[in-house]
């Protein structure tokens, strides 16, 4: 086997997880109770869409923090025996009661706060969900097996706990204050008033019967029936805006991925109402006239054209990007070659500049959000990236069902009048990123990442990591990040010191963070073996999990496996 990168260049930095390899399919999470999930999906004869969808149910019961079937997101897929890929936008949008002036914001402070809060906790702070509706309708159309087979692992579950780890324990105590505002949260989240310890326990009783009777009745008893009925009854007690013709009325649109090219590679991603794919094409293509593998990684002189190119890149994001439905996005002019090559000119080596595009906007997206990828030997590929919004989301939980609500009323303008203020129906902009890469058309890597504004910045890291650098999956994913849209360059502390001056030598208002985005994971497919390699970074309780082995390859006409003995010898005489 070849020699890591680490060992090849002396790289200053270590992996702290490692990778799976496995020759049949690999599922890689943001926990290793939803890793199971899909792998035990697997096992069945499920497909990667069945595993998908068995690991997002049971994120949503032991990731409870990053994802809920009251949640939304975005996913992309490719069919193995076709090549179809299939970009499913499956994000929140707003009730039909809402209004562009719904909320009121603070004055000379943050321009998207506002007076009690109302956007980011509580009832009015929920947008309409899409996670169900798409999950169960996906499954129903590409699965092999039945939603009560492939729902079991998450309400099992949810019915008899699962151990609290010191990440989930983190996000209980941080969230607390606000949890607690809502005794159905508090009682399941903060048992006896106060936040679990790590190797605690927390059982989701109310959870399992939601998921249990969907289960049973199908994706109607969320958008139709008794739990349609429980979230707007509450929803009418405490002000919030959803009904159960919201519910009813959600749909998730399917459009076409984003596609660009790097350095022989082909890149496909998810296209707006996510800036993600479009901005990741569009900045591999303006790096791909520098020689990164020749600078190499983690260098004054990269990170430099890193962060330009991100400014760039959300300088054209704060102009351009929107809900199509809504606002005219020139995807094909931002991804274009052509584009790339004449912002590339803008770029000085030397000297940090400024880039513009249009009125700078002032933008808040929560990095607390999950995503999952699923590749199998036959060339099928899932990655999907969802999320609450927020930590806990709107903190919210729906008295009866354990079903915490999202908050992604948070990512709108609360001002009248711009590009991304609040109007009935409208998506919110995200910058989700689940991304394939494809080899003479063939799987290659598939990745994402939760973080926020920050997603699409990583992804377009690690795919550099790859292909630019040469470093393993697992290197990629968990190798030091930087991040800038145009103000201070965040840093993660594994760059040295050295870089960190050079930097502010060149103009860089440098600032050392913990993380930049969130715990990322993928499958890399090797092109010399076909094995897969699965990875999930240090950043989140990310696992991956993989099958190799499987069925005998030869079996004889009375089902027993060729040259094995048929039949027991008789006692000795």
């Amino acid at each position: 086997m070849q020699n890591s990168w680490r060992e090849r260049t002396g790289a200053p930095f270590e992996t702290h997880k490692h990778e799976v390899v496995a020759s049949e399919a690999v599922v890689a999470s943001n926990h290793p109770l939803a890793s199971a999930a899909g792998m035990e999906t697997l096992a069945r004869g499920g497909n990667a869409i069945d595993a998908a969808i068995a690991t997002a149910f049971a994120l949503t019961v032991v990731e409870p923090m990053m994802v809920s079937i009251f949640g939304a997101g975005l996913m992309i897929i490719r069919d193995g025996a076709t090549g179809e890929i299939v970009d499913v936008d499956n994000y929140a949008v707003a009730p039909a009661a809402a209004r562009p002036d719904m909320f009121r914001p603070v004055d000379g402070g943050d321009p998207l706060t506002t007076a009690g809060r109302e956007n980011e906790v509580g009832y009015r702070a929920v947008g309409v969900p899409g996670a169900l509706p798409a999950w169960t309708a996906i499954l129903a159309e590409r699965g092999r097996l039945a939603l009560a087979e492939v729902m079991a692992p998450a309400i099992r579950y949810a019915a008899e706990g699962f151990v609290v780890s010191p990440y989930l324990a983190s996000c209980i105590a941080t969230a607390a204050d606000d949890l607690a505002l809502f005794p159905a949260s508090a009682e399941v989240f903060l048992p006896g008033g106060a936040a679990p310890r790590p190797g605690d326990r927390i059982v989701r009783r109310d959870y399992a019967r939601t998921l249990g009777l969907i289960a049973h009745d199908g994706p109607r008893a969320f958008t139709e029936g008794p739990i349609a009925d429980a979230v707007a009854d509450d929803m009418a007690r405490h002000g919030g805006l959803i009904t159960r013709e919201d519910l009813a009325g959600y749909r998730f649109a399917r459009r076409a991925p984003v596609r660009g090219t790097y350095r022989g590679y082909e890149i496909v991603s998810v296209a707006p109402t996510s800036s993600g794919g479009t901005h990741i094409v569009q900045a591999l293509n303006i790096l791909e006239g520098f020689d990164l593998a020749d600078t190499g990684f983690g260098t004054a002189d990269t990170v430099h054209l890193l962060a330009e190119t991100l400014k760039i890149a959300f300088a054209d994001r704060s102009a351009y990007l929107g809900d199509p439905a809504f606002v005219d996005v020139p995807v094909a002019w931002l991804t274009s070659k052509a584009y790339a090559a004449e912002r590339r000119r803008q770029i000085s080596p030397r000297r940090a500049g400024e880039f513009g595009a249009g009125q700078r906007a002032v933008e808040r997206e929560s990095a607390n959000t999950t995503h999952l990828t699923v590749m199998d030997r036959a060339g099928n590929v899932v990655a999907m990236t969802q999320t609450l919004h927020a930590t806990f989301g709107s903190k919210v939980t729906v008295p009866g069902t354990g079903m915490l609500l999202n908050n992604t009323m948070w990512l709108f303008d609360p001002r009248p009048g711009r590009p991304n203020s609040i109007a009935p129906g409208k998506r919110m902009l995200s910058s989700m990123s689940p991304t394939i890469v494809l080899k003479d058309g063939q799987p290659f890597m598939a990745l994402g990442t939760p973080g926020g504004t920050r997603i699409f910045a990583a992804i377009l890291q690690a795919i550099v990591n790859v292909i630019d650098h040469g470093m393993s999956l697992q290197e990629a994913v968990e190798a030091p990040r930087v991040w800038t849209c145009g103000e201070a360059l965040e840093v993660e502390e594994g760059i040295p010191d050295a870089v960190r001056s050079q930097l502010e030598a060149r103009g860089h208002a440098v600032k050392v963070v913990g993380r930049v985005a969130g715990g990322m994971n993928g499958v890399l497919r090797d092109p010399r073996t076909g094995l897969l390699r699965g990875a999930a970074c240090w950043r989140a309780d990310g696992t991956p999990v993989g099958m190799s082995g499987g069925f005998t390859s030869r079996v004889g006409a009375a089902g027993v496996p060729t040259g094995e003995i048929r039949e027991r010898p008789g006692p000795a005489s």
